[in-house]
């Protein structure tokens, strides 16, 4: 017993000396864990982009690879011989890896990212590695191994990825302490990119987003930590009724779109009646309004309280030398394109080694048999005899090979079987050494020339795997859209003016305004005193309230005229001022501060107006015009802190409107930005005029239709439809060719504008299949030289022709008169008297014209010329073609028929 307990004592004693504190264990355990997620987990590593469950997934489909498809469920526990983390993480990253479509071939039902549906069971799905992966990933030649987990197989370290991979396919992981965060690139932007950097070029590249859409790239920082990245759905407006959102932003998915309308909605963000998923092969989601809702000021509102607006932050962070690196993306196509040369030349190295040690042991073969060297070795008898005689026999011939001769060498020329000594053909042998030597001539030719070589493997890339891979997202400039002015009205506004309370839970209380919940409210009281406060159910703004409206930050047509009693010498005092911007619920005074300071009069005006009121002084002063009319237009607008004019010296008894007045400011003036399709005051894009209350604007669109719309700020504009845009003149004219596909004729036409209903498209030309709008011009004599050909003769001959002399002025529902008696070629506008910057836009037209007189009826010629592709930009840039105003051409611009 004694034994058993020194025993325990000692064990105990034992047990002691081992523990060890809490920070040791912290410092070291904790620190480890988090490298090991860093390293092994989360975050790629910037030679072939993978994480390591991915680049086993990939080793394991290489050697399972025999151009058929596997079972997703095979590929799994396959790759697990590698990874020790689960099926489970294996099958997610298989799944992320095939919905991405670039190095794995799928087969069934691998989910839509666009739906968010999820992949079938692992044991339904087949995959097989793409051509492209074949191609650019594996080559085990330039691999470097490492020992599998369990020691029993090998695995690479990285794989010798000749691709920016990790662009191409972007990546998202966290770790402990770090994040990261890459975008997918598009495909052939990459290729040429690379291509840029391999010519010492500079070389930008956006992300492409697998799901479309339209995205803003101005403070993408070059996906470092910090830039950010606006994403936005694309949203046609198919009739005033009714909205369709074609493509979604990345990160979300159908489902999460709608649920976010939805809950838009039900907080009276936005009104809609109804919103559908009509999904299948392309994404369609149906929205329709709620009677009297603007669908121009609805889209901005889906923009701003839905889903269908995203803003993405990229982060990224790379495995370099195995520590976690925060580099540009510009660095990493950098990297990625020195890497491919570095493989590209390791693999013509390997294969030049190849080619020397086949002409090598060709022409041993040759020597050994033509000079009959075998012969000499009969006599020998021991395996050392052999070997020596042999290379006794090669001697002579020593000198002309690249390196010595070994006996590995000879031991092979021993193994040639006597069959093939006695059928060699030395015509054969020498055929095969000049091919030989050929590819090893370009081979080396390649080495030196490294660059182009590399060059050219991109091209080759390009024209094998880049069909099919056109950008997705449209790259765009975004305005911001301000949440108070597109936000539905959800609320009412009410008031208390005696008690000084303003809500929108006061139902009893008078009545204001409809507003929104997220709305700023300005309240001016009787003691010449205001303040702005966001809109609550009831809150206490000060008693004796004069007037209380929806605050619109920074409006510069809202003028407030205002006749106040200055409390120190009883001065009337007069003034106009604006209120553009305030701390909200900070308290300002109107008047000079004096005790006894109250207002007398007070008009907000929301463009300016400058009214006519009747002053009354009290029956007992001294002045001897008691009653006189006092003008607010003789004053100009001040600051807010500005005292004002004096109005009277005398006591007032009471001030009158006598007459209303009208707007002081002037017009507006409007620009028309066409990168963004929408019109501001703010100085971007083209100058559309000054515009007064009952002014518009006139738009006619490429297919020959014609729009007049209002000019507030929230409407939009189809950039890339418009041929003309600028303020509608009531006795304009406009001049336009078209085609008629029914008298198959080159027609002109001019009109004017007879219609007065807003926001509708009304359509001047032909509603014919063929039909077309050459020309649109509002030029008061428009000239334009046309270009024809005789029946008979292939010569052009040109004629100069005045529009306003070939037709009259007729209804916009004309027809028009032939242009020519000949087969048209080339119109070009001569001149162009816009009243602002003409257009720049061009307009490609027919291939060939209508020769009138060998053109049989009901039979149309005139293709459509494609147009050229457009290469895909490297910046987002506002240089973008303007739209048509004025004139809707440039002087000497040609319109080609060919």
């Amino acid at each position: 017993m004694t034994e058993n307990t020194e025993d325990l004592n000692n064990g105990e004693d034992r047990g002691l000396q081992e523990v060890r504190p809490v920070s040791g264990m912290y410092e070291n355990w904790f620190l480890d864990y988090a490298s090991y997620v860093i390293l092994e987990r989360a975050v790629p590593a910037i030679e072939d982009g993978y994480k390591p469950v991915q680049r086993r997934i990939l080793h394991a489909m290489k050697e399972m690879d025999d151009g058929r498809f596997n079972k997703v469920a095979n590929v799994i526990g396959q790759t697990m011989q590698y990874h020790p983390h689960g099926d489970a993480s294996i099958g997610d990253a298989i799944v992320n890896i095939g919905q991405k479509d670039l190095l794995i071939e799928t087969q069934g039902n691998w989910g839509d990212i666009r739906t968010g549906d999820s992949a079938a069971a692992a044991r339904y799905i087949e995959a097989r590695l793409s051509k492209f992966a074949l191609e650019v990933v594996f080559n085990p030649q330039t691999t470097n191994w490492q020992l599998s987990y369990d020691g029993r197989k090998k695995e690479p370290v990285t794989l010798p990825v000749k691709f920016p991979m990790l662009l191409a396919q972007g990546v998202e992981g966290i770790a402990v302490g770090l994040s990261t965060k890459i975008l997918p690139h598009n495909f052939i932007e990459l290729i040429q990119a690379t291509i840029k950097v391999l010519q010492g070029k500079k070389a930008k590249v956006y992300p492409d987003f697998p799901t479309g859409g339209m995205a803003d790239f101005s403070e993408y920082n070059d996906g470092l930590r910090g830039g950010k990245i606006k994403v936005r759905a694309k949203i046609h407006e198919e009739d005033k009724k009714s909205l369709i959102i074609k493509d979604i932003p990345f990160g979300t998915t159908t489902t999460s779109v709608i649920d976010s309308i939805i809950k838009a909605n039900d907080k009276g963000k936005i009104k809609i009646k109804k919103v559908v998923d009509n999904t299948a092969e392309d994404v369609e989601i149906y929205i329709e309004l709620a009677p009297g809702q603007s669908p121009n000021i609805t889209i901005d509102a889906l923009y701003a309280f839905t889903d269908c607006e995203v803003s993405i932050s990229p982060n990224c962070c790379v495995i370099i030398e195995d520590k976690p690196h925060f580099i540009g993306v510009s660095e990493v196509l950098q990297i990625c394109t020195n890497q491919t040369v570095d493989l590209l030349k390791r693999e013509l190295e390997i294969r030049k080694g190849e080619l020397l040690e086949k002409l090598l042991f060709s022409s041993l073969e040759k020597i050994f048999i033509e000079n009959r060297i075998y012969r000499n070795i009969e006599e020998c008898e021991t395996w050392e005899a052999v070997i020596a005689t042999i290379d006794k026999g090669l001697d002579p011939f020593k000198p002309d090979f690249y390196r010595e001769i070994t006996e590995e060498d000879i031991v092979r020329l021993t193994e040639i079987k006597i069959k093939r000594i006695s059928r060699f053909d030395a015509f054969k042998a020498d055929e095969l050494m000049r091919r030989l030597q050929d590819e090893l001539a370009e081979v080396e030719h390649n080495l030196a020339n490294l660059v182009e070589y590399a060059i050219a493997y991109h091209e080759k890339l390009l024209e094998k795997f880049g069909k099919g891979r056109e950008r997705k997202t449209e790259i765009k400039s975004f305005e911001s859209i301000a949440a108070t002015v597109v936000a539905a009205n959800n609320a009412k506004l009410y008031v208390n003016r005696a008690e000084g309370f303003i809500g929108y839970g006061m139902k009893k209380d008078e009545f204001v305004c409809d507003c929104s919940d997220i709305d700023d409210v300005i309240v001016f009281r009787k003691d010449g005193k205001f303040q702005v406060v966001r809109i609550s159910d009831k809150i206490f703004v000060g008693k004796d309230i004069i007037h209380v409206a929806v605050f619109n930050k920074n409006d510069e047509r809202m003028v407030y005229n205002m006749i106040y009693l200055d409390g120190k010498t009883g001065r009337s005092m007069v003034k106009r001022f604006q209120v553009l911007g305030v701390t909200r619920d900070k308290e300002y005074d109107l008047t000079k501060g004096e005790r006894g300071s109250r207002v007398l009069y007070f008009t907000a005006n929301p463009n300016g107006e400058a009214e006519l009121v009747t002053i009354y002084l009290t029956s007992g002063c001294k002045a001897r015009v008691k009653v006189f009319d006092f003008d607010f237009s003789e004053i100009e607008i001040k600051g807010r802190g500005a005292g004002g004019n004096i109005a009277t010296r005398y006591p007032v008894r009471k001030i009158q409107l006598k007459m209303e007045g009208k707007s002081t400011l002037g017009g507006v003036d409007i620009w028309y930005d066409d990168s963004i399709g929408r019109i501001n005051r703010d100085e971007r894009g083209e100058h559309l005029g000054n515009f007064q209350s009952e002014d518009k604007i006139l738009v006619i669109y490429d297919s020959g239709e014609y729009e007049l719309t209002s000019f507030e700020l929230t409407n939009r504009y189809e950039a890339a439809k418009i041929v003309l845009i600028e303020k509608f003149d009531p006795k304009g004219i406009i001049s336009a060719i078209h085609y008629d596909p029914d008298s198959q004729y080159y027609l002109v036409k001019r009109f004017q504008v007879e219609t007065s209903t807003m926001d509708k498209k009304f359509g001047f030309i032909s509603e014919e299949k063929g039909a077309k709008l050459l020309l649109a011009t509002t030029v008061a004599q428009p000239q334009v030289e046309v270009a024809y050909t005789v029946k008979g003769s292939r010569d052009r001959q040109t004629v100069s022709v005045d529009l306003d002399m070939v037709i009259d002025v007729k209804g916009w529902k004309a027809m028009g008169n032939k242009i020519s008696q000949h087969s048209v070629k080339k119109v070009t506008l001569l001149n162009n008297e816009a009243k602002s910057k003409p257009s720049k836009k061009e307009v490609n037209v027919a291939e060939e014209s209508v020769d009138e007189e060998t053109t049989p009826k009901g039979q149309n010629p005139v293709e459509t010329k494609p147009e050229a592709p457009k290469p895909a930009p490297e910046k987002p840039t506002d240089e973008k073609p303007k739209g048509k105003e004025g004139g809707g051409f440039n002087v000497g611009e040609t319109i080609d028929l060919f």
